[in-house]
């Protein structure tokens, strides 16, 4: 990747603050520094959601007035390219390779998965804009280093980069909504609706689980399905 993306330039889109040169000299808040803002950020984001942080909740937090944030971070984008970069820093990954590249993959997933639902806000989050900080650089460096070894070249290896990244984030999306209401209530209701319309809905109707069961063997599951297929396809 070379030069700043005229997009991001032009609009301070999400992934800018990656490209944009950090500010090193001039008035600054003794108190605050960007690491404390980011960190911050996250405890916010994590008691109260992506929709009630704003500079200003941000900055009360910090108890600092909302325009020295400023000379830190430019916009509301930046703190949360950078809080979000500072959840992929939690996924913990071997120093090296297994021998196998599927035990990677696995190995990748599975803390993907646990930093997510860790963090609720960040999964939908990571859907949104350019994962090109360097933690989430790093991790992603893991999973394709992993991917080659399988064989997997050009197209099919970003494709299959893509294709563990977002089962993750999807899966990790659905179990946070769930489990932030009363499942059991919330699936009951959506079986009744389900029984009322089944003529319109007859598969849904017949096998919509009551239970949501074991959300990790679910995942696992899913998982297994979709490496499977990856092997079935692997050049290697």
């Amino acid at each position: 990747m070379s030069g700043k993306p005229k997009a991001a330039a032009a609009h301070g889109a999400p992934g800018d603050v990656w490209f944009r040169e950090a500010k090193t000299k001039g008035r600054s808040k003794p108190h605050l520094t960007r690491e404390k803002i980011i960190t911050a950020a996250v405890e916010l984001l994590d008691a109260q959601g992506v929709q009630h942080l704003s500079m200003r909740n941000l900055a009360e937090r910090l108890q600092a007035h909302a325009t020295s944030l400023y000379w830190h971070v430019a916009t509301k984008d930046d703190v949360l390219d950078l809080a979000l970069d500072t959840v992929f820093a939690e996924i913990r990954l071997p120093a090296g390779h297994h021998a196998s590249w599927r035990e990677d993959v696995v190995t990748f997933m599975t803390e993907l998965r646990r930093v997510l639902l860790r963090h609720p806000w960040a999964a939908p989050l990571a859907n949104s804009r350019p994962l090109v900080g360097p933690h989430a650089l790093s991790r992603s460096e893991f999973v394709y280093a992993a991917l080659i070894t399988a064989g997997f070249t050009g197209p099919d290896l970003s494709a299959a980069a893509a294709a563990i990244t977002t089962y993750v984030t999807g899966t990790a999306s659905s179990e946070a909504v769930w489990q932030q209401h009363d499942e059991a209530d919330v699936r009951s209701a959506v079986h009744d609706h389900l029984q009322t319309h089944q003529t319109r809905y007859p598969a849904l109707a017949d096998h919509f689980p009551l239970s949501g069961g074991d959300w990790t063997a679910h995942f696992t599951r899913g998982m297994n399905f979709l490496l499977d297929g990856l092997s079935a396809n692997s050049p290697g």
